[in-house]
């Protein structure tokens, strides 16, 4: 019998069973890949989420790998360019874009440091419930004869089409429909610092990563979807061109593209129900936002802390464990909800006219710019920011 049994073993499911394991737990984590195995991903970490590795003791190791530290960025919306970066946050005063061939094996190895029994290549077929209430998994590697082990809570870290989610019947209760299509590669050659500029519906991201690589990737409406795959390199390149001039110059000049475009038609933007009798939801399972603000991964860990803190206080005795888990979503949900209705806009790629006039003033306000970048970095709450009064001061600022 397991204290906790984790689905899914990536950026959400390695931590949080690391976490309980360090706090001597008994936790198993399966998942059906190998690591290091690559996953569609922009993998980009903000402050906050850097700062959990750090108090975990796993950033060091991740700067190890020679993933270039980014301290400044540019984040543009048509003719106004945002150029700052965030204060430093609990001593992390850069971020990263780390390979996620590089970032998910290091959570996995620091969960099997922890003493969590990992088992990859392992695929679970069905939950064991028992009188309403989730108990345990039954599956295994390849074709070999199910086992099932049992546990006091499963907990869901197995993505947006979540085994877990589907076989507890969670529902959506809170959704945004998807607005853009994402495509992305790697080139070598090109020297520019992070940028994320929204042109006329469109959008190009660049960010440093591993091994001498830039990621590049743009964004455009839904609706131009199937046209856009009728010629995705020229496509690609006529969007970095008419969003991006300069890095488009760099590109024709020097860069050579290392890898084949991955594009991603991504989920609607939700809020899943996230826990029940003996089972949560953590990560994209239970919570998924359009990937514009690059906050996806840094939510995914700390909310494996939070999920671990509140698991704690049940398998300890201190609370009923159905509740601590039903409070954990909760505070999630709480948390998050500015974040979640901002990336939903601006996943538009055309601005409502109030975000509009605020990007006016933080290309001329630094002050106000730095704000929005400590946002970004988690170091300032949404709410604070987008707050009518603050509003009313920055839009009077001009």
């Amino acid at each position: 019998m397991y204290d906790a049994i984790v689905v899914g073993a990536r950026c959400a499911g390695s931590p949080v069973a690391m976490l309980l394991a360090r706090r001597g737990y008994r936790v198993l984590l399966v998942d059906k890949v190998t690591q290091p195995t690559d996953t569609v991903s922009t993998h980009y970490l903000q402050q906050y989420g850097l700062a959990a590795l750090q108090r975990w003791g796993l950033l060091d190791a991740l700067v190890a790998t020679g993933v270039p530290a980014i301290t400044r960025m540019t984040v543009s919306y048509l003719d106004n360019r945002i150029d700052g970066f965030a204060d430093p946050l609990d001593g992390v005063a850069a971020t990263y874009a780390p390979r996620r061939t590089v970032l998910d094996p290091i959570l996995l190895d620091a969960a099997k440091a922890a003493g969590v029994e990992v088992r990859e290549g392992y695929t679970v077929r069905e939950l064991v419930t028992e009188d309403g209430r989730v108990v345990g998994i039954r599956g295994g590697r390849g074709a070999e004869a199910p086992t099932e082990e049992r546990a006091r809570i499963v907990i869901g870290a197995d993505g947006s089409q979540s085994f877990v989610a589907k076989a507890v019947g969670a529902e959506i209760y809170k959704t945004i429909p998807a607005a853009s299509f994402v495509y992305y590669s790697y080139w070598t050659g090109l020297d520019t610092h992070f940028h994320s500029r929204i042109g006329v519906d469109q959008q190009v991201g660049v960010w440093p990563t591993n091994g001498g690589r830039t990621l590049m990737a743009i964004m455009k409406p839904l609706d131009r979807w199937a046209e856009f795959r009728t010629d995705v390199e020229a496509n690609f390149l006529q969007v970095v061109k008419d969003v991006v001039p300069d890095i488009a110059e760099q590109v024709a000049d020097s860069g050579e593209r290392q890898e084949r475009f991955t594009g991603i038609r991504y989920p609607d933007n939700y809020y899943r129900r996230s826990h029940g009798p003996g089972w949560a939801l953590l990560g994209d399972a239970g919570y998924h936002k359009d990937p514009i603000t690059g906050q996806g991964i840094s939510d995914a860990l700390v909310h494996a802390e939070l999920l671990a803190d509140h698991v704690e206080q049940g398998l300890a005795g201190q609370r009923p464990l159905d509740e601590a888990v039903a409070e954990y979503a909760a505070v999630r949900d709480e948390r998050t909800g500015s974040a979640f209705e901002f990336a939903a806009t601006i996943g538009e790629l055309r601005l409502p006219a109030h975000l509009a006039a605020i990007f006016q003033v933080l290309a001329v306000n630094e002050t106000y710019a730095k704000d929005f970048y400590n946002v970004i970095a988690g170091a300032m709450r949404g709410e604070d920011f987008f707050h009518p009064d603050n509003v009313a001061k920055m839009l009077g600022s001009v």
